[in-house]
């Protein structure tokens, strides 16, 4: 009998005040018995329309009601035939506009906990080492590349080695993982769990190359002469985006991205390492995305006094998720809303020490259906800060198109595919941010997914 309570079972969290002093994580996951009350209030839906919000198709009213019967490890399995990564997804996946934006529940109250039931199972099985039993399927003697170990590459290769493929990922970093390992911060994504995604997916034999640039080392022509019969380019969205003011080339601005990855793969906040970063005082990040909070939540942690996040339109139109915004205000970040850098101001040696910002008010609705700001005029006001994070989206690396022929790319340098992620190229196949621009970790998985059901079509067909 599902249980009516309209609220969520709440999740415990670490104290603000403690928390935004370290990398440890912050949300700190349900107790079995909190998994359990939570799994009790599904509905069991017979039309199930949370399935139909994730874009994995995740089985979600099969694994929960295995999690209220007690049955974890059942749950497991049934996330694991559609999910590589539950523990990952389970953090970082937007459900409010996902599975449990559909949630009936949600219509009067709140929606099932989607999420935070899916995390409970996977971090119950790799704590009991349950649920990876891999039936080895018979190898049809075909070989795949997938370039890029991000979330579409690992689902790419995790689905084709399922089907019997040889896979081999060609990742450019020095570790596996993509944006989850370099984008995502410790303390909302803990590196141990991706890395034992990734352990589990090498288990099932998926070979991992690292340090491998493709465009530079090889090029897609040159994987396909290797014996290659398909490639998936799960290449991501790394290059960072600026503004074009005034003082954007001063020292101590940094693309979010630069700043992330200094902090989460190259470790600048750990004693051991001697990552260099500036440490300021004072931090202005810009942007108003999932991105921009973890810059901001990563620049007090390295012991910032005021982080201050500039946004040029409201709260109600940030595109971080409200979880995050909540987190970071938290946290004692300071938010500066209705306002936009006109220029960044530096000293004699070329040191940030201020950005002059506008105050902006929302006028009729542009292209993308939100209000667009205008400035007041005469409302500019300098703010004292020693370091700018330019939080403002990713685009893709040109480095594989500009090297492979006949594969095409739209004007904001996105690679073009078809329904089936075939690129105009025949035999190679893509998805993820190389192919929307910076989107979420479950759209680049979804998109692994179709592709790896694309590219076993083709190969069958050949």
């Amino acid at each position: 009998m599902a249980d009516m309570s309209p609220e969520k079972t709440p999740m415990p969290v670490a104290d603000p005040l403690i928390r935004n002093k370290n990398f440890k994580e912050v949300a700190l996951g349900y107790t079995a018995e909190m998994a359990m009350a939570e799994a009790n209030r599904c509905l069991n839906c017979k039309n199930r329309p949370c399935v139909s919000g994730c874009p994995v198709n995740v089985q979600i009213p099969e694994f929960i009601s295995e999690v209220a019967n007690g049955n974890f490890e059942k749950a497991y399995e049934i996330i694991k035939a559609t999910n590589a990564l539950p523990a990952v997804c389970g953090r970082v996946c937007p459900q409010e506009s996902q599975c449990e934006g559909k949630c009936v529940r949600g219509i009067k109250g709140e929606s099932v906990g989607i999420g935070r039931l899916e995390r409970f199972v996977a971090d119950y099985c790799m704590k009991n080492g349950c649920g990876d039993s891999f039936e080895q399927p018979p190898k049809n003697g075909k070989k795949v590349a997938v370039i890029g170990a991000g979330p579409s590459g690992l689902t790419c290769a995790g689905d084709l080695i399922a089907k019997g493929y040889d896979v081999t990922v060609f990742e450019a970093f020095h570790a596996a993982g993509g944006v989850l390992i370099y984008g995502i911060p410790e303390f909302r994504l803990p590196k141990s769990i991706v890395k034992a995604e990734i352990e589990s997916l090498k288990k099932k034999g998926v070979k991992i190359l690292t340090d491998m640039v493709i465009g530079k080392i090889l090029t897609v022509d040159e994987i396909i002469e290797m014996g290659f019969e398909a490639v998936f380019i799960g290449s991501g969205a790394g290059l960072p985006m600026f503004m074009g003011i005034e003082g954007e080339s001063s020292v101590g601005v940094y693309s979010a991205n630069e700043f992330l990855t200094r902090i989460n793969l190259m470790k600048a906040y750990s004693e051991q390492y001697d990552t260099p970063i500036k440490k300021a005082k004072n931090i202005a990040v810009v942007g108003g995305g999932n991105v921009a909070m973890d810059a901001a939540r990563c620049a007090k942690r390295l012991g910032a006094e005021n982080v201050y996040i500039i946004y040029r339109r409201s709260e109600a139109e940030m595109p971080a998720r409200k979880e995050e915004i909540e987190h970071a205000k938290e946290e004692q970040i300071e938010f500066k809303l209705l306002c936009n850098p006109k220029r960044i101001l530096s000293g004699k040696d070329g040191s940030v020490v201020g950005v002059e910002c506008i105050k902006m008010q929302l006028g009729e609705p542009d292209a993308s259906g939100r209000r667009r700001p205008v400035e007041i005029d005469g409302s500019e006001f300098i703010l004292d800060v020693e370091s700018v994070i330019m939080a403002l989206g990713t685009t893709p690396n040109p480095l594989i198109r500009t090297t492979t022929e006949g594969i095409e790319a739209n004007k904001r340098g996105c690679l073009v595919v078809d329904e089936n992620m075939k690129t105009t190229k025949d035999g190679v196949y893509a998805g993820g941010d190389a192919v929307t621009g910076a989107a979420t970790v479950i759209l680049a998985m979804g998109a692994g997914k179709q592709a790896a059901k694309s590219i076993d079509e083709y190969l069958k067909g050949k």
